[in-house]
């Protein structure tokens, strides 16, 4: 009772002195003892006085406070979503006031963060501050050293943008080569084995919660054991008994302190008004021809990495940093004499500005070799103009699922429908991205109609003019009708007018076009369904063309739909499987397949009607099939006992029979190889390699030879490994490619022989033993357990945007795996998808980043689909 009165005489007394402000700090200062506070803080004793050289640490603290403040404001509109990210960090950007300048002061904030923590560091080493019982002192600093990096890293990504992608891809890789753990540490950091969704809600928890908690907690702990050791003072100060007269912290120090704050405020107010951020485009995983590159200060490290491989990279990743780290942890514990002057500290000194200058080296060094190389130069500056395009772009909100699977709002349009089957059947999502919202080789196409008129946008497609021809743009050759659906999903593409089912439609003839390249009957189908456009793929991919025509109207073989007419699905199943006698005397081999596939041709061929005329000759039949596949995967079958056998061809006409049909030891090197994955099963060239007719001639002697067992640097970036063969083995391979001249490619043998020349020619690629000697045909198998997993992983991956359904019949933007990648080696494969090509980069393969056993079954998959030769 006597302190409240007391309390209350002393409030009456000074009720009357001092101003309104006083007056509240008085009432303040009783109650929470700030005055008391603040001099314990301001008063602090400095050996030698207040100096310019003490600022950092003060700054370090305003930057970490100015990021809580933008981080804050930033998160306020941000979402951390795979599919909203981008989208968030572009509205608060292009939208909301002061937005953009607020997003630079963050991010020029963490770069400026790095750097006063690196002067903080070297101004503590230099004047030995951490000398005299400070060793816990510098710890502390070491760890916060380490929790700013880590920030400056999980902040990276939160754009989701290409750069901080492809770079975070880059990052976490590096963390899956640590020895035992490594594996486990990146999906830790992932959230899973692919970077998305959930890796991005680890990052923004970890920036966003976690780091800055921690980092709060060692300021705590920092600015305790500062306060218990005191400052050292300067570097001819006794760092446990200081001489020099000391200089309290305030006011001196304090405005030093402040006007070091007040510099960085404007340095960084000024780069963030007149040099905003950027944005780049949407990150998109498939593009592989992306360079990635992380931000300045773990550039060094990136090239540092550069020089090691293979299991010396744990060297390189673990080793070495973890020594340097050590070496930082304990250098109290290593440098333990008084002495602070810096040149009399020799070896600590030489090997930190060793260290400091060959991580300046490194960083140059890297920016030096991209601007040398020309590839890189011009990705790079392709990818910078795309960012700074993206970035002046117009901002354009998230529509929910645009384009998508999803139902549509209202009655399903049709032709709609029939657009988004054309749309991907011809593979345009492959550049334009799936639903045509853009990718990194082709623009987004949403609201492309309100931007070209319709007529003039047909045209376009029709014939492309010549920035569209430079980014590899295709004519599309397309009918009126169906450039009319085409035209009208465009113009729904961005709204729920898109997610309708896409329906596959049989164009028919264009003017110009050859009958005899489209039946009647198969101009008759009006739709077809997803299933049944997925089944003709397969009977086309698969040669049953060669037998039963191109719509199954009959030739070597009767037609498909008066055979099945009536046959339970089972029976025809069983039968396709398993043919019987008749059928293989006939040369009707097993249809190796999922039930999937299986589903998909039954359902086409139920589509097919019977034929309109009688079947051509069977002589005019194997000619107008001359350019079919000499060797057949899989014809569609008879699927009835009673069916008769095909009728023979007589064996005095004669027939064209490609010279690849051939037997011989060279055709099945270079088949087993995998050499006709590039250059095509007859050696005629594709999109990948060129054709090595009369390959002979223009390398002659042992110039082919050693090209083949030394190829040049060109050959090596598209992709060509070295044959691994024999002396013999290569002599063959040699005959067999100088034995392709154009004089050759066809050749008239009569049907007997020709038949004998199939026989003689399995239908898989021969395998070739070391000895030399081939080793027995593969025959057709079902998919395995492994291969049917792994068909869910090609579809989940959305790999038929690019190589086409089921990754059968390709597009303009990828060739079809079947006869491609599916009858290379499993070996060679799996080292391909692990190492892709110069040529496969370019073409946009994205990352095959996945467990060693999906990426196994992927493989087991590939090779499970029809090879040219009827192989698998």
């Amino acid at each position: 009772m006597k302190a409240i009165k007391e309390d209350k005489k002393e409030d009456a007394s000074g009720a009357s002195k001092g101003s309104l402000p006083r007056k509240l700090f008085r009432w303040l200062d009783k109650r929470t003892d700030v005055d008391a506070l603040m001099k314990e803080s301001l008063d602090e004793p400095i050996p030698g006085g207040a100096r310019l050289a003490y600022v950092f640490g003060s700054g370090l603290i305003f930057i970490f406070i100015s990021q809580i403040i933008t981080g804050i404001c930033l998160a306020l509109y941000y979402v951390p979503s795979a599919e909203t990210a981008h989208t968030s960090v572009a509205y608060i950007s292009k939208q909301v006031a002061a937005g953009a300048f607020l997003r630079s002061l963050h991010y020029y904030g963490s770069s400026a963060m790095i750097i006063v923590l690196a002067l903080h560091f070297l101004q503590t080493f230099l004047y030995g501050s951490f000398k005299g019982r400070r060793e816990l002192l510098w710890i502390s600093g070491a760890v916060l050293s380490l929790l700013v990096l880590a920030m400056g890293f999980t902040g990276y990504l939160l754009p989701w943008d290409q750069k901080a992608y492809f770079a975070t891809a880059v990052g976490t890789n590096i963390v899956g080569q640590v020895p035992l753990i490594g594996n486990w540490l990146t999906r830790l950091v992932r959230g899973g084995d692919t970077i998305g969704t959930l890796t991005l809600s680890r990052f923004y928890v970890a920036h966003v919660f976690l780091l800055p908690g921690a980092i709060f907690a060692f300021i705590a702990v920092h600015i305790a054991l500062f306060r218990k050791a005191g400052p050292a003072g300067p570097i001819n100060e006794n760092p446990i008994e200081p001489k020099l007269p000391a200089e309290g912290f305030y006011p001196r120090q304090v405005l030093m302190d402040m006007a070091f704050a007040l510099l960085l405020m404007i340095g960084l107010g000024i780069l963030s008004f007149f040099h905003p951020a950027t944005l780049g485009p949407l990150a998109n995983p498939a593009d592989t021809q992306f360079l990635p590159r992380p931000e300045w200060y773990y550039l060094p490290m990136f090239e540092w990495l550069k020089y090691w491989e293979g299991p010396q990279v744990v060297f390189a990743i673990v080793v070495v940093p973890g020594l340097l780290a050590a070496a930082f942890f304990l250098l109290p514990f290593l440098d333990r004499k008084l002495e602070r002057k810096p040149w009399r500290r020799p070896i600590p000194v030489l090997a930190v500005a060793f260290v400091i200058l060959g991580m300046v080296y490194m960083g140059a060094k890297s920016r030096i070799d991209d601007a040398r190389d020309p590839t890189a130069a011009a990705q790079i500056a392709i990818q910078d103009k795309q960012e700074k395009e993206y970035s002046t772009a117009p901002f354009v909100p998230y529509v929910e699922s645009p384009g998508g699977t999803g139902p549509a709002a209202g009655a399903v349009n049709p032709v709609v429908a029939q657009g988004r089957g054309i749309f991907e059947s011809h593979g345009c999502s492959g550049c334009h991205g799936d639903a045509g919202v853009g990718g990194p080789i082709a623009p987004s196409l949403v609201a492309i109609t309100q931007k070209i008129p319709e007529a003039q946008l047909a045209a376009l497609l029709h014939n492309p003019n010549a920035t569209m021809r430079a980014g590899k743009m295709p004519a599309v050759d397309i009918s009126n009708p169906d450039m009319t659906a085409l035209i009208a999903y465009l113009g729904a593409l961005g709204t729920s007018a898109a997610n309708v089912t896409a329906v596959f439609r049989v164009s028919p003839a264009e003017p110009g076009v050859k009958e005899a390249s489209l039946h009647p009957a198969r101009n008759a189908l009006p739709h077809l369904t997803t299933a049944a456009i997925a089944g003709q793929l397969l009977y086309q991919e698969r040669g049953c063309f060669a037998c039963h025509g191109q719509a199954g109207e009959g030739g070597r073989a009767p037609a498909v739909a008066p055979l099945i007419a009536g046959v339970p699905e089972t029976k025809l199943i069983g039968l396709l499987q398993n043919p019987n006698e008749k059928m293989k005397a006939g040369g009707m081999p097993p249809f190796a397949g999922t039930s999937a596939q299986m589903s998909s041709v039954i359902a086409y061929l139920r589509t097919l009607s019977a034929p309109q005329a009688a079947p051509a000759p069977a002589v005019e039949t194997a000619a107008a099939n001359s350019a079919a596949p000499p060797e057949p995967a899989a014809a569609a079958p008879p699927p009835a006992e009673a069916t008769a056998s095909p009728v023979p061809a007589p064996t005095s006409a004669t027939a064209v029979v490609p010279v690849s049909a051939l037997p011989g030891p060279g055709r099945a090197i270079f088949l087993s190889q995998g050499c006709a994955a590039c250059h095509g099963p007859t050696a005629g060239g594709t999109h990948f390699a060129p054709s090595l007719i009369g390959v002979g001639a223009k390398f002659p002697g042992d110039q082919l030879p050693n090209l083949l067992r030394h190829p040049t640097s060109k050959m090596r970036n598209g992709g060509m490994p070295i044959p691994t063969v024999n002396d013999a083995q290569l002599h063959d391979l040699v005959a067999y490619l100088s034995g392709l001249s154009s004089a050759a490619a066809a050749q008239t043998v009569s049907p007997a022989n020709a038949n004998a020349s199939a026989a003689a020619t399995p239908g898989a690629p021969a395998s070739t033993a070391p000895n030399g000697q081939a080793a027995a045909p593969r025959k057709p198998v079902a998919l395995s357990p492994l291969a049917l997993r792994d068909q869910q992983i090609f579809e989940r991956a959305t790999c038929q945007n690019c190589h086409g359904v089921g990754g059968l019949p390709g597009t303009v933007a990828a060739p079809p795996l079947a006869g491609t990648a599916s009858i290379l080696p499993a070996p060679v494969l799996e080292n391909l998808l692990r190492h892709h090509s110069i040529r496969m980069q370019q073409g946009g393969m994205p990352i095959t980043n996945m467990k060693t056993e999906d990426l196994r079954a992927l493989v087991a998959y590939i090779r499970s689909m029809p090879s040219p030769g009827g192989g698998n």
